[in-house]
C-alpha cells in the first residue's frame, strides 16, 4: 500500500488519509445512533472517493484500476441519501 501512494503522488500524506478514513468509520458506527453523524462520515467519505477518482484519473490509471474507487463512491452516495 505505501508503493501505491507514492505511485499517486501521496506518499507523505498516507498517514493523514488513513486517520480520516478511521475517524470516518467511527463516524458510521456512530450513525447507529445519531444518524446525522453518520451522514456526515458518508458524505465525507464520498468526498474522499471523489479525489480519488481524480487522482486515478490524473495519473492515467486504467478503467478497471478506477472502479474500486468509483465503486466506493456509489455506495457512499447511496449511504448519506437513503441509510441515515
Amino acid at each position: 500500500m505505501r508503493r501505491e501512494f507514492v505511485r499517486w503522488g501521496l506518499g507523505s500524506q498516507r498517514l493523514l488519509v488513513g486517520g480520516l478514513q478511521l475517524c470516518a468509520v467511527m463516524g458510521l458506527l456512530a450513525g447507529f445512533e445519531q444518524p446525522f453523524i453518520g451522514r456526515a462520515a458518508s458524505i465525507g467519505l464520498a468526498l474522499m472517493m471523489i479525489v480519488a477518482v481524480g487522482v486515478r484519473i490524473k495519473i492515467k490509471d486504467s478503467l478497471m484500476q478506477t472502479s474500486p474507487a468509483l465503486l466506493y463512491l456509489v455506495l457512499q452516495v447511496y449511504l448519506s441519501l437513503v441509510a441515515f
